[in-house]
């Protein structure tokens, strides 16, 4: 299966290739030329294997020029019990119609674990498989857990250097705290003044600028990618619907082809993307329900038809989700109305910082999404009550999904008996200070202190990646301006 960008003048590349280029050269993102499809009885058949074979069975038909055994040895590596005690994404019913899918067991506590644990591997072997004898450069913009995911995931890989860019008051102090201590001789870790989409835009124009690639190939670089802008970290994400569909099947809790609707805190539009690719291979999906905060712009626009970044920019207690340009949406437009359109809409919206889509392509959206919001005060509210209703202790991402995911079924009566999937991002011990804080509407105590003060109350022990964190080394502690991000890039390959 060869790849092509979502904007029409990129070319043909093999998976291997478009997972090792990250971006296409004409600036849009790689999508696979077709959508594979799920075979008649084969939920039936993943429902009765693990994990990693359920993640090597699905990215084959995605990754065509992998072999199944690459995958299955990868898949197992980056799916066992050490790196996922317990399993990797189990689901806890909440309640008559929630199942939370718990994303957030792996080495970084957060969800990117599950497709940054797998995606290096993927990746040494695209440079294998296409000959490259550079090392790749990887540029990493990141609202917070993607850039402690990639660093954990690309630690020390042979033939790769890493940069990750995250904004320096946009993120938690866990976070922060994450990325300041991380090991690896092939990493480094940059703070940016400004918020995330500066982050993100700087890092875009840095893969844009034709000199600055020279450069680097003159070094013996390249750039790459390990945010959800490449197919290699998007493609595992596909796999954990499929999974959680598999997991309500064979504990019974639905049948054969019923209907889950599936809700995703959502910011820069990765994840929800990737349970609609797997509606689109044949996965039982009825509705997808777009959890925004209060950074509601995609909410808007799947109410509206027109993406206006031209706001004001929030920052919240669900940092991740604090963005305004969502660049995956661009995968759907491309499936929607095509290249040249949404080529069109690209170009508006740097130009402009806002478009505006046709009705009939705001209806075919219609069909597969629907978009919910969710201010701080009501994510405080539900992270309180689905705790002390179900002694459920719930992050600050997940509890916007679970209030949104609340919302849509109040507000469609027909689908009161349907399983809606709700995905846990993160660990609640990610984002202590402000879980503890809407429990016990009291001020939390400072740093690290917070997760242990959040232990003390609710008898949750610590998610074990992040017991500890106090006591490591901090290594990063640079902050830099958007401006300089270019000639930190410089320094690094030097």
């Amino acid at each position: 299966m060869n790849y092509i960008s979502t904007r029409g003048n990129g070319g043909r590349v093999t998976a291997a290739g478009a997972i090792k280029q990250g971006l296409a050269k004409d600036g849009g993102l790689f999508m696979p030329e077709s959508i594979p499809s799920l075979a008649p009885n084969e939920l039936r058949e993943l429902s009765l294997l693990s994990y990693p074979k359920r993640a090597a069975r699905i990215l084959s038909k995605f990754l065509t020029d992998y072999t199944y055994e690459e995958l299955l040895a990868d898949c197992s590596e980056a799916y066992g019990e050490s790196r996922f005690p317990g399993g990797a994404a189990p689901i806890t019913a909440v309640g008559g119609a929630l199942r939370i899918l718990e994303l957030w067991h792996g080495p970084t506590a957060a969800f990117k674990d599950m497709a940054l644990q797998i995606m290096p591997r993927l990746f040494v072997r695209a440079l294998r498989k296409t000959d490259e004898k550079r090392t790749a450069l990887i540029l990493v913009a990141t609202s917070g857990d993607t850039g402690k995911a990639a660093l954990e995931g690309y630690k020390d890989v042979d033939g790769v250097r890493m940069a990750v860019f995250y904004p320096v008051d946009g993120v938690s102090r866990v976070q922060k705290l994450q990325m300041a201590t991380q090991e690896g001789n092939n990493v480094d870790v940059f703070a940016v003044r400004g918020n995330f989409d500066d982050a993100q835009n700087g890092v875009k124009k840095i893969f844009s600028d034709p000199e600055a690639a020279r450069l680097l190939d003159e070094k013996g670089y390249f750039f790459s990618s390990a945010n959800s802008i490449n197919w290699g970290r998007l493609v595992p994400q596909i796999v954990y619907y499929v999974s959680a569909y598999c997991d309500l099947l064979s504990d019974g809790d639905i049948d054969d082809g019923e209907k889950v609707d599936i809700c995703v805190p959502t910011g820069n539009f990765g994840n929800i993307f990737a349970a609609y690719i797997a509606k689109q291979m044949g996965l039982p999906v009825g509705k997808l329900v777009c959890a925004s905060n209060a950074n509601n712009v995609l909410t808007d626009f799947l109410r509206t038809g027109t993406y206006d970044r031209n706001r004001l920019f929030h920052t919240t207690m669900s940092p991740s989700m604090d963005i305004l340009i969502s660049s995956n949406l661009e995968r759907l437009l491309y499936l929607v109305c095509g290249s040249e359109e949404t080529a069109k809409y690209m170009n508006e919206l740097a130009k402009t910082g806002k478009y505006t889509v046709s009705d009939q392509v705001r209806e075919r959206i219609a069909a597969d999404f629907c978009g919910y919001c969710c201010d701080e005060s009501n994510t405080a509210a539900t992270i309180k009550e689905i705790y002390e209703g179900f002694n459920y202790l719930s992050d600050t991402h997940s509890a916007v999904a679970i209030n949104c995911a609340e919302a849509y079924l109040a507000d469609c009566s027909d689908t009161a008996a349907r399983r809606i999937i709700v995905a846990s991002t993160a660990s609640p011990y990610k984002f202590a200070s402000s879980v503890y804080t809407a429990l016990t509407a009291k001020e939390a105590p400072e740093g690290t202190e917070a997760l242990y003060a959040l232990t003390e109350l609710t008898s949750v022990e610590i998610t074990p990646p992040l017991a500890g964190l106090d006591k490591r080394t901090v290594r990063f502690t640079r902050v830099i301006d958007k401006e300089e991000m270019l000639g930190v890039v410089g320094e690094i390959t030097d």
